[in-house]
């Protein structure tokens, strides 16, 4: 299909040279589409497809071209063009097109797509370069909210280009030792204990400074470097704690975050029993905070490797609850221990009466299921006493301290461990 697609590309970009003419090219992928691929299944997921290809063709002139190039992503070419501003009306057409639901298996599925749009002569004068840089324009989309559609233009393409530069980078980071872990703390809201710390990644980066997470974990997900990255993450984190047990400083758990990708692709159940093997870690002790996306793909193979996990003795909990999916089945299926409340639901307590609903409601979920409920975000005293009202088990943020280096983290164990649990107190950081 690529290779017929390119034919045509190739034609029409002679043929808009001799007529002094537009052509533009649309690269559409489908939102979120592996989330459908995943909990339906791969005929459900080709099903869809076929269907989508179905309305693209419907919507497109006999001189127009429509092309999977693979996965969810088509390309659309659009020929003998007078403005370039034809481009947009067609986008829009399509945009409306795709988004009206789909009888899948006897489901209503709805998929909504991001367009990348690029025109010659402007924006590239051979197929390659207007390809590359449509799929530069559909990812803006993307990050602009999904479901629209966006132009190229040169600012997109320098972007482009420090994207790969950062994918690259992170690519020797890790050789080069430029990561590391930052611990925030985790308390008990009834005695005050210090309970746990969440390991979160932080990148010193030689010539650009710290870079954000939001930054490169995306890329990290999408390239797959997230599984070398996940599996030292575990290491450097299982191998800190460690060291402080061997210090006679207080047992804590600790957390983990776990991608979707490590639980498909990385061997996470080898990887965490070499790891614990290795460093002499308690799995008692070990925590992996996993996405609702992650519970969603590929249910089967991630149920099978997190009974195997969990029968070791590590504790599994779900992250940034309500946030997602939010499907009770799940919580029921994977027999959680612990639910983590997004901090978007704690930020206006105790005030805003839809959140204290919400935050209570999930609450009860979390104790009716005999899970641990663990809030996120919290920043203020009130917020704090709320929580503890409420029955909330555990609090985290930056009421009690912000990410730590490990050797602030050892510090602040030092300190619990020789002064009686209390309500903490917040942080002067």
């Amino acid at each position: 299909n690529r290779v017929l697609l390119l034919d045509r590309m190739s034609a029409a970009i002679e043929a808009a040279r001799r007529h002094n003419q537009f052509l533009a090219v649309l690269f559409i992928d489908l939102d979120r589409f592996k989330y459908i691929n995943d909990s339906l299944g791969h005929a459900a997921g080709d099903c869809l497809l076929r269907n989508v290809a179905q309305r693209l063709g419907n919507m497109v002139r006999s001189c127009d071209t429509v092309s999977r190039l693979g996965g969810d992503e088509f390309v659309v070419l659009l020929t003998e063009l007078d403005t370039a501003g034809r481009a947009a009306a067609v986008a829009s057409k399509l945009l409306k097109a795709l988004a009206a639901p789909y009888d899948i298996e006897d489901h209503e599925l709805t998929v909504t797509p991001s367009i990348g749009i690029t025109v010659f002569p402007d924006d590239g004068d051979n197929c390659d370069l207007l390809l590359k840089n449509a799929d530069a324009a559909m990812y803006h989309a993307k990050e602009n909210g999904r479901n629209g559609y966006q132009f190229f233009t040169h600012e997109l393409n320098h972007r482009a280009q420090l994207r790969l530069n950062l994918e690259n980078d992170m690519r020797r980071a890790l050789s080069r030792h430029e990561f590391s872990l930052h611990y925030q703390p985790q308390f008990d809201l009834r005695s005050g204990a210090l309970v746990g710390a969440e390991a979160l990644l932080r990148w010193q980066h030689p010539e650009h400074g710290f870079i954000p997470p939001d930054r490169f974990i995306p890329i990290a997900e999408e390239t797959g470097l997230i599984v070398p990255l996940g599996a030292w993450i575990l290491r450097q984190a299982c191998s800190t704690a460690q060291q402080w047990r061997d210090e006679g400083l207080p047992d804590i758990f600790m957390a983990v975050n776990i991608s979707a990708l490590q639980i498909r692709r990385g061997h996470l159940e080898a990887t965490i029993f070499r790891t614990l093997g290795e460093t002499g870690f308690p799995p008692t002790l070990l925590e992996l905070e996993l996405t609702e996306s992650a519970l969603m793909s590929h249910q089967a193979h991630v149920s099978a490797t997190l009974k195997a996990i969990q029968s070791a003795g590590v504790a599994l909990a779900i992250d940034d609850f309500g946030t997602g999916y939010s499907s009770l089945a799940y919580l029921k299926r994977f027999q959680l221990d612990k639910l983590k409340i997004d901090r978007s639901f704690i930020d206006d307590l105790p005030d805003d009466t839809d959140d204290a609903h919400l935050t209570r409601a999930i609450i009860g979920i979390g104790h009716n299921l005999d899970m641990q409920v663990i809030a996120e975000g919290v920043e203020t005293r009130a917020q704090e006493r709320f929580l503890s009202e409420l029955g909330c088990d555990m609090g985290q943020g930056y009421l009690y301290a912000k990410p730590l280096p490990a050797d602030d983290f050892r510090q602040l164990l030092i300190n619990a461990s020789t002064q009686p649990a209390s309500k903490p107190a917040a942080s002067t950081a």
